[in-house]
């Protein structure tokens, strides 16, 4: 067994801090914003320009000009705001986000963060990832351990362009959770029906 997508994003809600301003990068990662209890307050910022950010919005309900960095329709919550992208980076850029949740193509045990190309394939241009994943005061990446390949993920040193170096703290995968270090990735916790010796197996770089 594996977790799946939603229990991904279950357990990387419990990363949240109360209180904490918190972007969500697109994809997997939006499915966070699901899990945190009704009362956790939370602050959702998307780097297009809009802090409170709330659920999506029923069918129907939708506001074409009310939409997240990937372009999805959202709401926003009594007290939250809208500004300029010039803003919005600024708060990144100046340390004010306090969590960011990424995917990722591929992350080094140090750390390095390679999420917006593949070499030989498409390039979708690298978006607000730089600027988030050196601003924020702390980066959580969401992805799967492997490709649909089977090859890993979790590298000893990633081989696809760079987004951030030495940026990532902790990976939330379909096996477990790690953290990276200088040393090597530090396995916190392995998901339901995995054990430590599958993790390993299935990791490129060192697991402590």
């Amino acid at each position: 067994m594996a977790w799946n997508r939603n229990q991904i994003a279950q357990r990387a809600a419990l990363e949240i801090p109360r209180g904490s301003i918190v972007n969500l990068g697109i994809g997997l990662p939006t499915l966070v914003a699901d899990y945190l209890p009704p009362d956790h307050d939370a602050w959702f910022h998307s780097e297009n320009g809009l802090l409170g950010m709330g659920p999506f919005p029923y069918e129907g309900d939708e506001d074409p000009q009310l939409i997240n960095a990937g372009k999805q329709t959202v709401t926003v919550l009594p007290g939250g705001s809208t500004f300029d992208s010039a803003m919005s980076f600024a708060m990144i850029r100046g340390g004010h986000v306090d969590v960011a949740i990424l995917g990722a193509m591929q992350v080094s045990q140090r750390g390095d963060l390679a999420n917006w190309a593949i070499p030989g394939g498409r390039t979708m241009g690298i978006g607000g990832a730089m600027d988030l994943a050196t601003g924020a005061r702390r980066i959580i990446v969401l992805t799967t351990h492997t490709t649909k390949e089977g090859a890993p993920k979790l590298l000893e040193r990633c081989d696809f362009p760079l987004t951030a170096v030495g940026a990532v703290h902790r990976v939330i995968t379909d096996l477990g959770v790690l953290d990276c270090t200088p040393e090597g990735f530090v396995l916190v916790e392995c998901a339901t029906g995995v054990d430590e010796a599958t993790v390993r197996a299935k990791t490129g770089g060192v697991v402590l």
